[in-house]
């Protein structure tokens, strides 16, 4: 009895475990696309049934007001389904009657009303004997029970194989969305006989605005703002770049790079998250563009803190042997960078396993932890070194540069531990809505750290006190310190006179004396 209960809970945590990992997998698929496409799609055995996830969306209900028009901003909310084809291998078609494939379509909070155990044991999706005498349900149909805000979801549709028939396809037709939600698609067969059948077409998600994605339509506006606030940054910047072109140092010169790749950036972002809006689609040519040039935004701000971090055109002139190892991480980081932003944002996240992400992550997290230990290295010895040098303008605006490094360094570390709580307490992602917040901090922290440097190192008349320098005690503290010895000087000088002269009257008024004396002998 106990080893039959035992095999039985193993059995329902397997099923479990895989119904997650199917449901997860369909996530990954908004991130790509609001039209879905499927070729030749093969199923997968979970529990009693075969599924094929077919996507899960943030979905807003339609607009009151929604017009009956073809328009993307018609204010309608769907799921359309166009030309989808099922095929089944010739020796199941052999049987007679009709075999049905499923497809259900169910709100996150709905997930427990499909599927269900006849005594407590196995949890299943399609319909068991067991359940059948209970009358719950029809053996070979799925559990279903309606939900508790709308008893008509979640909602399922039929296909029927008709005889000896390979091929059976479903009519083109829309499922309206009345309510806001996350909403997932799953194909569904119950028929041991349907285990090799494979899927094609495609499912159109829309929005009431468009086609992109809920999670995502935020970040439409954010790059909008983002945007406008690398101009703003971009005109005050390169006013005082421009006013003072005879003194602008080659640090300045970097930060003017990094500022110009920001915003391009930013636009390019923008008008990514347009066509795909509009389109449904994203074009592989023009997320190449925007992914590459984030990683070399990236990899140029890393580089210009490390380089400042070692004291580049202030404490040294050059790098000088450093130069090429800095080089070589800056290419490596890069590469990086580059083919995890690939593979997330240009490629289908389901044709990479885990094990494939695992090794694109860790890279870039172990190059971003060298680097920061490296910047906080370096930066420790710059200072010394304007201590040693009795540097106070120069000292004071790293100790400022450090201050805001280690605030940046600890506000991510606290942003990817919420990271994590956030992923790992909302595994079916149903605070979709609030979700876009956690990859713009990123872009916000950065652009907050990119303002302090450009307020630290802002060209100015004075540029040429931040550069380096061969002369010791060439700052301030030297400055001060020779006009108090020149003071000190001439305060000698005028004392020396003063003693001068009073030694003179003192010598006259003596003789003075002397000649009274012997005039008045002479008397």
């Amino acid at each position: 009895m106990d080893s039959a209960f035992a095999r039985a809970r193993s059995r329902s945590m397997r099923f479990t475990v895989s119904l997650v990992y199917i449901f997860l997998s369909s996530i990954t698929l908004t991130t790509f696309a609001s039209i879905h496409i499927y070729d030749h799609e093969p199923f997968q055995e979970v529990g009693n049934a075969y599924l094929l996830a077919g996507g899960s969306e943030g979905i807003v209900a339609a607009f009151a007001t929604a017009s009956q028009g073809s328009s993307i901003l018609d204010g309608n909310s769907y799921i359309q389904f166009e030309n989808i084809t099922f095929r089944r291998p010739k020796a199941a078609a052999k049987a007679r009657g009709s075999v049905p494939v499923h497809i259900i379509i169910f709100e996150s909070a709905d997930r427990n009303d499909i599927g269900g155990s006849a005594y407590g044991g196995q949890r299943a999706i399609c319909c068991t004997p067991d359940l059948a005498k209970m009358g719950v349900c029809k053996q070979g149909e799925i559990i279903r029970r309606p939900s508790a805000t709308d008893i008509n979801w979640p909602v399922v549709l039929d296909v029927q194989f008709k005889g000896k028939s390979v091929i059976s396809s479903l009519v083109s037709q829309k499922v309206s969305i009345k309510k806001t939600g996350m909403y997932n698609l799953f194909f569904v067969a119950c028929d041991p006989k349907l285990k090799d059948m494979v899927m094609s077409g495609k499912t159109i998600w829309k929005n009431p605005d468009g086609y992109l994605p809920g999670r995502m339509a935020p970040l439409k506006k954010f790059y909008v703002f983002m945007a406008l606030a690398y101009i703003g940054l971009s005109i005050v910047w390169f006013f005082q770049y421009v006013r003072f072109w005879d003194d602008v140092l080659q640090l300045q010169h970097c930060i003017t790079a990094v500022i110009a790749l920001g915003l391009f950036e930013m636009i390019l972002w923008y008008f990514e998250y347009v066509n795909f809006n509009n389109s449904g689609m994203r074009p592989i040519v023009l997320t190449t563009w925007v992914v590459t040039v984030g990683a070399i935004r990236k990899t140029i701000s890393r580089l210009l803190i490390l380089s400042v971090s070692m004291g580049y055109g202030v404490v040294r002139p050059t790098l000088g042997g450093l130069t090429s190892k800095v080089l070589l991480l800056g290419i490596t980081y890069f590469l990086a960078s580059e083919l995890l932003n690939i593979t997330e944002y240009v490629g289908t996240i389901n044709d990479v396993s885990g094990r494939a992400r695992l090794l694109l992550v860790l890279p870039d997290a172990f190059l971003d932890a060298f680097l920061i230990l490296w910047i906080f290295t370096s930066l420790s010895r710059t200072l010394e070194q304007l201590q040693a040098k009795r540097s106070s303008v120069k000292l004071d605006i790293y100790r400022k540069f450090s201050n805001a490094l280690a605030v940046t360094v600890i506000s991510s570390v606290a942003w990817i531990g919420y990271e994590v709580y956030f992923k790992a307490t909302d595994p079916f992602n149903e605070r979709w809505q609030s979700a876009w917040i956690i990859t713009t901090f990123w872009d916000v922290i950065a652009f907050a750290l990119l303002c302090v440097i450009c307020y630290l190192w802002a060209p100015s008349l004075s540029s040429q006190r931040y550069a380096y320098s061969e002369k010791v005690g060439e700052d301030s503290d030297d400055e001060e310190a020779q006009s108090l010895t020149k003071e000190k000087q001439e305060g000698q000088g005028e004392l020396s006179l003063a003693r001068q002269e009073k030694n003179v009257r003192t010598d006259g008024s003596f003789d003075q004396d002397d000649e009274s004396e012997e005039e008045d002998k002479r008397e």
